[in-house]
């Protein structure tokens, strides 16, 4: 889900309820905006209000440990590419070529996600239906080695090799996003402008009565707008920064 367009139906949403209560205060009878009318209203009001800043607070929690969650994730993989260079360069001259390739592979991930940032290799020809990930376990395994420690490590390298599958699957927005199901999202939304709509019904409007509500509006949308946000950590706004990455290739394949 756009987190701009939720943004914008969530107030429009809770706009549409504080209307709506005016427009009942001008056409209840006087009985019905009495006392102790209203102060039920405002007992439900106030129910229905704690309930739903409980909610937006359990999914802000869910969406930041969520979006934590991955961040460390793609940390930990740029790390493993880190890792598994090194493991290549131990091997000797031998492994160069699986060291450029491993390079490029990497940048073709990266520039999925951030096609504006410069990583350089600009000539990078990668086939739609190629694996490069399994291609460069298959020239690891090629490799010719005679002495024990160059086998070492390039089981090693075979190891952190599989590595390069978890970082594409992770870097991928199917896999490392999610959105806010569709039945909470229009529920909140029905509570939240049926509280504005009891808000509403107390006073007559004028310019600091929807001054005040229109801020209310922008924090319950601000909300939801943060929890999408949160749970799409490649995409978005608030999407994870490219710095890392460019890190990481400061070090692979030199």
């Amino acid at each position: 889900m756009n987190t701009i367009v939720l943004f914008v139906v969530a107030l429009l949403c809770l706009f549409s309820g504080a209307c709506i209560g005016w427009v009942l205060r001008q056409r209840l009878p006087e009985h019905h905006l009495a006392r102790e009318s209203t102060d039920v209203i405002k007992l439900a009001a106030g129910l229905m209000a704690t309930l739903v800043a409980m909610i937006l607070g359990l999914l802000v929690s869910s969406a930041n440990t969520f979006h934590g969650q991955i961040e460390t994730q793609y940390k930990q993989g740029l790390a493993n590419v880190v890792q598994l260079d090194q493991y290549l360069r131990a091997i000797g001259p031998e492994a160069q070529g699986i060291r450029d390739q491993l390079r490029r592979t990497v940048v073709h991930y990266l520039r999925q996600h951030w096609p504006r940032d410069d990583f350089g290799t600009a000539d990078i020809k990668i086939d739609a239906g190629a694996n490069p990930a399994i291609d460069l376990e298959d020239r690891i395994l090629e490799l010719d080695l005679t002495t024990p420690k160059q086998k070492w490590f390039q089981a090693q390298a075979l190891q952190q090799a599989n590595e390069l599958v978890r970082m594409r699957q992770l870097m991928s927005n199917d896999e490392s996003g999610r959105s806010l199901p569709i039945p909470i999202v229009v529920v909140l939304l029905a509570v939240a402008a049926t509280i504005f709509a009891m808000f509403s019904l107390f006073v007559q409007p004028n310019p600091t009565v929807v001054l005040a509500l229109a801020l209310a509006a922008i924090a319950v949308s601000g909300a939801l707008f943060l929890i999408e946000e949160l749970n799409t950590p490649f995409g978005g706004l608030l999407q994870l920064p490219s710095g890392p990455a460019h890190a990481m290739l400061a070090t692979v394949g030199r």
